[in-house]
C-alpha cells in the first residue's frame, strides 16, 4: 500500500475494512503542563443533529494543535463555541482554570480569543485596512477615526504577512485568497492570547503559507496558544505539536502527540477504518488541435499578454501565488471581466464572450473558487442548482420548466457524480463542501460543456472527498473534457495536471509539461515564480 497523498498522478480513492482503528498512546506530558484553555464533555444539537457529542480538548500556552476530522465532524461547531457564537448544551470550557461560557463573539475577544473563520466576514463596502482594525478603530480627541492612523496600523500587519495588498483598496474588489489574507491579518492584530485559525490556508498558497507559518511560529514564542483546523495534513505535521481528532462530533481518540503518529494513522483516526489506496486510471494526455486557444489576451482585470493552448482530454494547470492573475484570466475567458485586446478561440474560430451566457453557448462553463456565494444558490433545490444552465432548453411553450422534464434531466448526473443528497429538492447548502462542489460541476456537465474552468476544486473539503473530487476531474478529463485547472494546492496541481501554466503579476511565465515527480516538478515551478 503507497503513502496515502502522494503527490504523485496518482488517487487517493479508498476502499474501506473491517480493520480496528488503532489508538494513538496518551500524552502524559500534556495532561501535567497546566492548560490555558480547556474543554470538558462539550455537547451541541440542532434539530436532528447532535453536532458535538461530548468533546473534550487542552490547550497549553505556546502550544499549536491541530484538531482535524472529516467535513460534518464538528470542528466548526466546536470553533463556534469556543468563541461564543453558539452557545454549548453542556460541558464546560476553562480559561486558566476558570469556568467560563462567552456569550458573544465579542465576549471571547475581550477574554483574549481571536477567530479566523472559515467563512469570510469582511464588510465589503469597507477598505481592508478598516476590515483589519475594526474592533478597535484608533480614533483622533475621541471622537473621529484616524484614518491615517488606521491604514498605518494595518498595513503594518499585512506587511507583517508578506502580501502585495494596499490596506485602502475597497475589501469587495480583493479576490478569495486575498481575503483571507486580510481575515488572517485582522485575527492576529488582535494580540490576542489564544488564536483559532479555521482553514487559513485553504486559498493561499505554499508561499503564503510558509510566511503564515513563520508569523505563527514568532507568536508562539511570546506565549499565544494556537487550534489550526486544516484538511492539509502536510501542514499539520510541520506546523503543530498535538492533535485533536474529531469524528461524527466526538473525540476519535486521546488528543495526541504528533510525533506519536503517521499520516496514515492519522488518516484512519478521522475516518474510522483502515484505507487501501488505488491508483488512477491511465489516461491519454490531450492531443490534436487546440480546443481552447488564448493569443495575447489582455484584460482590464490584469490579464497581460496571455498566451495558452488546451486540448481535448487535458488538464491544463494555472498555478501562481496570490494575486498572480489566475482567477482573472479565468474570468475574462467567460466574459465576466472585459477583455482589452487579444483573441478566444474555440475549435480554431476566433469568439467574441461578453458573458457568462455567451461562454456557455460556445460550450464554456465556470466553477468558481467561491462556490457558497458564485457557484451557488444556497436555498434553492439541488435539482435547481443543477439545473439553471437549462432551463432555457427545458421550457415548455409557456414558458414554465416542468418538473418531470428537470428531473428527468438532472437525476442522471446526480447518480453519475455521487453526490450526497437526501432527494433532489433538498436545499444545496445543507450539503457537506465535498457534495457542493459536485453539484458545482454537474450544472455544467448537464449543459454539455466541452471546456470547463475549475477555481480551487477542493478548498475546504475533508482528505478523503478530496480524494474522490480528484479521481471525478482525472475520469471527466479521460472522457474528453477539456479542464483548466486552478489551484494553490501544489501536490493537487502536480497529481493532476498534464501540463502547468505558471503565473505572476497576469502573466505566464512558463508552460511545463508535468511528469508528477512531486520534488521536480515544484522545484522548477518555484523557479519559476521566483
Amino acid at each position: 500500500m503507497r503513502e496515502v497523498g502522494r503527490p504523485a498522478g496518482t488517487s487517493d480513492a479508498a476502499d474501506d475494512t473491517s480493520s480496528p482503528v488503532p489508538q494513538p498512546p496518551v500524552d502524559r506530558d500534556d495532561l501535567q503542563t497546566p492548560a490555558l484553555l480547556e474543554v470538558k464533555g462539550l455537547r451541541k444539537a440542532f434539530p436532528g443533529v447532535q453536532a458535538l457529542g461530548g468533546v473534550s480538548l487542552r490547550l497549553r500556552a505556546g502550544e499549536a494543535l491541530a484538531l482535524v476530522g472529516e467535513n460534518g465532524a464538528g470542528k466548526s461547531t466546536l470553533i463556534k463555541c469556543l468563541t461564543g457564537l453558539y452557545q454549548p448544551d453542556e460541558g464546560e470550557m476553562l480559561l486558566e482554570g476558570k469556568a467560563e461560557r462567552f456569550r458573544s463573539p465579542q465576549d471571547a475577544f475581550d477574554h483574549g480569543i481571536a477567530v479566523v473563520p472559515q467563512e469570510r466576514n469582511l464588510v465589503p463596502q469597507f477598505t481592508a485596512g478598516e476590515n483589519i482594525m475594526l474592533e478597535s478603530l484608533p480614533k483622533r480627541r475621541g471622537i473621529m477615526i484616524d484614518y491615517d492612523r488606521v491604514h498605518r496600523e494595518a498595513q503594518k500587519w499585512l506587511d507583517m504577512l508578506g502580501v502585495d495588498i494596499d490596506s485602502r483598496v475597497p475589501a469587495s474588489s480583493l479576490s478569495v485568497a486575498q481575503m483571507q489574507l486580510v481575515e488572517i491579518a485582522r485575527a492576529i492584530s488582535r494580540e490576542s492570547r489564544i488564536l483559532l485559525l479555521d482553514e487559513p490556508t485553504a486559498s493561499i498558497s505554499p508561499h503564503e503559507t510558509q510566511t503564515l507559518f513563520s508569523v505563527i511560529r514568532a507568536l508562539r514564542t511570546r506565549g499565544v496558544a494556537i487550534i489550526f483546523v486544516s484538511h492539509k495534513l502536510e501542514e499539520v505535521f510541520e506546523l503543530c505539536d498535538h492533535v485533536a481528532v474529531l469524528r461524527d462530533g466526538r473525540n476519535a481518540g486521546p488528543q495526541a502527540a504528533i510525533t506519536d503518529l503517521d499520516r496514515n494513522q492519522l488518516i484512519t483516526l478521522m475516518v474510522g477504518r483502515v484505507q487501501v489506496v488505488h491508483e488512477l486510471k491511465p489516461r491519454t494526455d490531450g492531443h490534436g488541435a487546440p480546443l481552447l486557444e488564448l493569443r495575447g489576451l489582455t484584460s482590464e482585470s490584469g490579464a497581460q499578454d496571455v498566451s495558452l493552448t488546451l486540448s481535448r482530454g487535458e488538464i491544463l494547470g494555472l498555478y501562481g501565488l496570490v494575486g498572480a492573475g489566475r482567477s482573472e484570466l479565468a474570468k475574462s475567458i467567460i466574459g465576466a471581466d472585459r477583455v482589452l485586446s487579444g483573441q478566444v478561440l474555440v475549435d480554431g474560430k476566433a469568439v467574441r464572450i461578453t458573458g457568462p451566457g455567451d461562454a456557455l453557448r460556445h460550450g464554456i462553463g465556470y466553477v468558481p473558487e467561491d462556490r457558497k456565494y458564485q457557484g451557488l444558490i444556497g436555498i434553492h433545490s439541488v435539482m435547481s442548482n443543477i439545473s439553471i444552465t437549462i432551463w432555457q432548453k427545458l421550457q415548455n411553450l409557456v414558458g414554465w420548466v416542468g418538473g418531470r422534464s428537470e428531473r428527468a434531466a438532472v437525476s442522471p448526473m446526480v447518480g453519475k457524480l455521487d453526490i450526497k443528497t437526501p432527494s433532489l429538492s433538498t436545499a444545496v447548502d445543507s450539503l457537506s463542501g465535498g457534495n457542493q462542489q459536485k453539484v458545482s460541476l454537474a450544472k455544467w456537465l448537464t449543459a454539455g460543456v466541452k471546456i470547463l474552468i475549475i477555481d480551487e476544486p477542493t478548498v475546504g473539503i475533508d482528505v478523503r472527498t478530496k480524494a474522490s473530487i480528484h479521481e471525478l476531474i482525472w475520469d471527466l478529463a479521460s472522457e474528453g473534457l477539456a479542464i483548466l485547472l486552478i489551484s494553490s494546492d501544489m501536490p493537487e496541481m502536480i497529481r493532476l495536471a498534464d501540463r502547468v501554466a505558471v503565473m505572476r503579476g497576469g502573466r505566464v511565465l512558463g508552460d511545463l509539461a508535468n511528469d508528477h515527480d512531486y520534488a521536480r516538478m515544484s522545484q522548477q515551478i518555484i523557479g519559476l515564480i521566483h
